[in-house]
């Protein structure tokens, strides 16, 4: 069936069975013959003849449009099935929380580019747990979230780096003239805060929590990058995930890190996560591994930094 409705597609797109015989290098009775037994099979005329030309009658019209949606499966699961034949990946599906996708990806999916030109790569968004049912269902090659499963035997989950709330502020920030900043420092502290309801967010109102601690805030975004556009422009400070301030950031807005111990009690951990192993591709394998071993390296660098 397969073989007959790439053959009959043929004929449609070259309208004429000599014209589709050239293409298919068949001869022209024999492709006739194909035709007639396809009409036998379906019982149905798929073609009425216009002169020299043919055009397909309504019978035919389905089937063609059954014949394009064949054709496109075909090539897709085609695609799939190489997957499992080589180790070299030409595209990828990653899950992604949102403040992932903010902070640890846009690095990631451009160095991974960058190795593998012909890879592309698809984001997926979604809160943690629903990463984790995209992962199971195999809608996602793997996925980076800020928390394990480790509840859940169906899940793997590689632990891939720690990070933890920072206090950043502009280099020109009054309170930079102390010798040293304390948490009690962050009381009535003019400050843009992540959106409530994130990760972030929840473990900053925590800290504030157990400190007794107001700061004045006077924004709350739910952008990383907005946030560190603003601080200069407003002259206030942020909390914000180590992991995303990297050093040209800091050189680009005018930043500074200011270190206060107690805000490395929010301290957690990244994980990649896939399914099955025995359902992994070779070359998601290959990107998993290589993905792990990226976080592995920035590792090294961040806590050299």
């Amino acid at each position: 069936m397969l073989e007959d409705m790439r053959l009959f597609a043929t004929i449609v797109e070259q309208t004429s069975l000599n014209k589709a015989a050239e293409r298919l290098n068949l001869s022209q009775p024999a492709l006739s013959r194909r035709l007639a037994r396809l009409e036998a099979e379906l019982e149905v005329d798929l073609f009425r003849r216009v002169g020299k030309r043919l055009e397909l009658t309504p019978a035919g019209q389905v089937t063609y449009e059954f014949a394009l949606e064949l054709r496109r499966f075909h090539g897709s699961y085609l695609q799939k099935l190489n997957a499992y034949k080589s180790s070299e990946a030409h595209d990828a599906t990653i899950g992604a929380s949102l403040t992932t996708l903010q902070t640890t990806l846009p690095d990631l999916v451009k160095t991974m580019t960058e190795k593998h030109p012909n890879l592309e790569i698809k984001v997926v968004t979604g809160k943690s747990h629903e990463i984790a049912e995209l992962v199971k269902e195999r809608k996602v090659d793997f996925g980076i979230v800020a928390s394990s499963v480790i509840d859940d035997p169906a899940i793997t989950s590689l632990p891939l780096f720690d990070d933890h709330l920072i206090l950043v502020l502009p280099r020109n920030h009054i309170i930079l003239e102390r010798t040293h900043i304390e948490m009690a420092d962050l009381q009535n502290l003019p400050m843009i805060l992540f959106s409530p309801g994130t990760w972030y967010r929840t473990m900053t109102d925590e800290l504030l929590k157990k400190y007794n601690l107001k700061p004045d805030v006077r924004m709350e975004i739910d952008s990383f990058e907005a946030i560190i556009r603003l601080l200069s422009a407003c002259r206030a400070g942020s909390l914000l995930p180590r992991s995303y301030l990297r050093e040209q950031v800091l050189v680009d807005n005018d930043l500074y890190l200011a270190p206060i111990q107690e805000l490395e009690e929010t301290r957690r951990t990244t994980f990649l996560i896939h399914g099955d192993p025995a359902w992994l591709a070779p070359s998601t394998r290959f990107l998993i591994e290589e993905t792990t071993a990226y976080f592995q390296r920035e590792s090294v660098r961040y806590k050299s930094t």
